[in-house]
């Protein structure tokens, strides 16, 4: 995802309202863009607030930045001037976060962001993508540019089989007919779903967009039970499936990255086995539910 998101951030550079910033992260594989648009691919070095204050200052001269950095230094890090140099200001910007919630596990708890899309989902009117698959970064990426609001593009080193570069409204991956229980993956957790489920009444939808949520979607598709997966903090998408089923009687099973800091390093996949989103661990969890 992360050479898809620089090969494709290449070709909106040709725009020449777009201004590409950086806080060190990735420059190397930015310097061919660099040595073409020399004014609008910015290199703050290891300042990530500023990296933001100055996506605040390009956006409102009428320059569409895109700002990239690991989640945790993009989000967590900068999240002060992400409310108020793009919130209050008023002004729009493409946040693209890599690392996902554990991609760099190996690198400690200062790689580790998990709390990345609950964090912008606290500020109004973003559009947050999270894709399950590299061929699906350079449409996302290039709709969320010829925006105006602000939007985050939040990639993995984990993937989805098949891609589905679509708009990001609920689809149905499998049906398991009228009564079944539903259950929402975003992102790069659809295999992983689609196997704890294989052999279960439970209907699976596919979303790389949970901001904003299907909600319409959700509620054609929805009976009484309801689970949602999301490659982060587990929760983050409870509010608006809860806001959405209010009028319903309903169950919720939200699943994700725990809150308890494990203080470990690993891989990637050891964290998705700790948090129990890999195949087995689902399984477990949507048994336990729906049982």
């Amino acid at each position: 995802m992360r050479d898809a998101f620089v090969t494709s951030t290449e070709e909106v550079l040709a725009d020449p309202r777009t201004t590409v910033v950086l806080a060190d992260i990735s420059a190397a594989a930015f310097e061919p863009a660099a040595a073409r648009y020399p004014d609008r691919v910015v290199n703050v070095g290891i300042r990530e607030q500023l990296m933001i204050g100055v996506a605040g200052g390009l956006a409102l001269t009428g320059q569409r930045p895109i700002v990239h950095s690991y989640a945790p230094f993009l989000v967590e890090r900068a999240y002060e001037q992400i409310k108020l140099d793009l919130d209050h200001q008023g002004v729009g910007a493409v946040l693209v976060g890599i690392g996902g919630s554990y991609d760099r596990a190996a690198a400690g708890r200062t790689h580790l962001g998990p709390a990345d899309v609950a964090l912008i989902d606290t500020l109004h009117g973003w559009t947050v993508h999270v894709p399950g698959h590299p061929d699906e970064v350079r449409p996302l990426l290039r709709d969320v540019v010829c925006g105006q609001d602000s939007a985050y593009l939040r990639l993995s080193i984990r993937t989805n089989t098949r891609a589905y570069p679509e708009a990001g409204d609920l689809r149905v991956v499998r049906d398991a007919g009228p009564g079944a229980a539903l259950l929402v993956a975003v992102g790069p957790v659809l295999d992983a779903a689609l196997a704890a489920t294989a052999d279960r009444a439970v209907t699976v939808a596919y979303t790389h967009r949970p901001r904003p949520f299907d909600t319409a979607g959700l509620r054609a598709l929805a009976g009484t039970e309801v689970i949602v997966v999301e490659p982060y903090l587990a929760g983050t998408s409870a509010r608006v499936v809860s806001e959405a089923l209010a009028d319903r009687p309903h169950r919720l099973l939200s699943l994700g990255v725990g809150r308890e800091d494990l203080r470990r390093y690993g891989s990637a996949e050891d964290h998705e086995r700790w948090h129990g989103l890999d195949a087995a661990g689902l399984r477990r969890s949507v048994d336990t539910f729906l049982g």
